[in-house]
Parts: C-alpha cells; sequence; structure tokens
C-alpha cells in the first residue's frame, strides 16, 4: 500500500472536489461522481483508487457498480468530514 504524503492528497483541486461531493450527498457510483465534478471517467477513477488507498473512501460493489463513500472506520475520513463540515458552516 503507497503511503502518500498529506500534501499530495489535499493538492489536487479534483480530489477535494470529490471528497466534498461525497460528504454532501454521501454514496455515489463513480460515473455519477465523474459527471458531477466534470471530470472523465479514467481520471476520476484514478481519484477514487488514490483516495481508497489512503483509507479515506471505501468502494462497494453492486454487480457492476460501484460506490463510493467516505470510510467511516478511517480516523483520516472522519477528519475530513469534520474540516467540510466547518469550512461549509463558515461561508
Amino acid at each position: 500500500m503507497l503511503i502518500l504524503e498529506f500534501e499530495k492528497v489535499f493538492s489536487s483541486m479534483p480530489r477535494m472536489k470529490i471528497l466534498k461531493l461525497l460528504y454532501s450527498l454521501g454514496q455515489l457510483n463513480i460515473s455519477d461522481i465523474a459527471r458531477r465534478t466534470k471530470m472523465n471517467f479514467t481520471t476520476t477513477d484514478e481519484h477514487l483508487r488514490l483516495l481508497e488507498s489512503e483509507g479515506i473512501v471505501k468502494q462497494y460493489l453492486y454487480g457492476r457498480i460501484r460506490l463510493y463513500s467516505f470510510n467511516e472506520a478511517s480516523e483520516k475520513a472522519r477528519v475530513i468530514q469534520k474540516l467540510i463540515q466547518i469550512w461549509e458552516q463558515n461561508k
């Protein structure tokens, strides 16, 4: 498992868009995430795989459909959710 530096995870605007989207909408499939973030499928998949490798998001498989959500068991995921919550409250 590749462990990334803090800066690498947070330095990407597309990854931050994905995290905000999952925070606000909960569980989404990869196609919905790609469409809502205006990214292509491959790029979205790369970002989700990175976030999953860090334990921030988790993937559920329902047949051929891959659903993603925050990994509630991960302290990193809980901290990121709290950060987004605080940020959104103080706009």
